[in-house]
């Protein structure tokens, strides 16, 4: 039982978004890891904001989608002022996505949301377990809210999900940046056990099943 056990822990523990160490080799893989760029593309340029687990994966997510310029890991959610890594209190581990509206939509946005975690999951995806990996999908205006409240209504509707969607459909109010050895975290360690294992098969996942957007060629 002991060796079950230590077989299980260390399974977990190679598994998990907390794991940052691992082999760095940047060989290119099959994969085409998409990334952002700082230069805006437009001057009409807006942001969104989703928490859906590990930031890593979310990152590449939304970099993926033709009309989303870059995509920032970083906290969100919470109350407390200037949270880290270590010490994230309230806030979830979320990304800020910006795009361009006149080439992909916020609804959209939320509908890639959806389609690249699991809204079901209380506090946590896969083996990411605690209120830092919770799901969010945050608004800037009522409209916003609106194309949020419809999408969890239509998938309700839909019955896809056996269990209920837990997503939290919150006001933005504040964006910290997560630390610069964060931020591309999947393109700088496609080697990490983590990112082979979980982030990139899921990614792959996404984008073989996301029919409703445009993927950058």
């Amino acid at each position: 039982m002991k060796a079950i056990l230590s077989t299980f822990i260390t399974v977990v523990i190679f598994v998990s978004c907390a794991q940052t160490q691992g082999n760095n080799n940047k060989k290119e893989e099959a994969q085409k890891i998409p990334v952002g760029t700082t230069k805006k593309s437009s001057s009409k340029e807006a942001v969104a904001t989703f928490a859906e687990g590990c930031f890593w994966h979310t990152e590449i997510v939304f970099q993926s989608l033709d009309g989303v310029r870059d995509a920032v890991s970083g906290y969100s959610g919470g109350s407390n002022d200037n949270p880290d890594y270590e010490n994230i209190g309230a806030h979830a581990e979320s990304v800020n996505v910006y795009y361009d509206p006149a080439k992909i939509s916020f609804e959209t946005l939320v509908k890639a949301f959806f389609a690249s975690h699991d809204p079901t999951q209380i506090d946590g995806q896969g083996n990411d377990l605690g209120s830092q990996y919770r799901s969010i999908a945050f608004y800037r205006n009522e409209d916003e809210k609106k194309i949020i409240e419809n999408e969890i209504k239509r998938l309700a509707d839909s019955k896809k999900y056996s269990a209920k969607i837990v997503t939290e459909v919150k006001s933005f109010t504040k964006f910290y940046s997560a630390e610069d050895y964060h931020q591309e975290y999947i393109f700088h360690h496609p080697n990490n056990p983590y990112v082979r294992n979980v982030s990139i098969p899921d990614f792959e996942r996404f984008k073989q099943n996301f029919k409703e957007g445009k993927f950058k060629s």
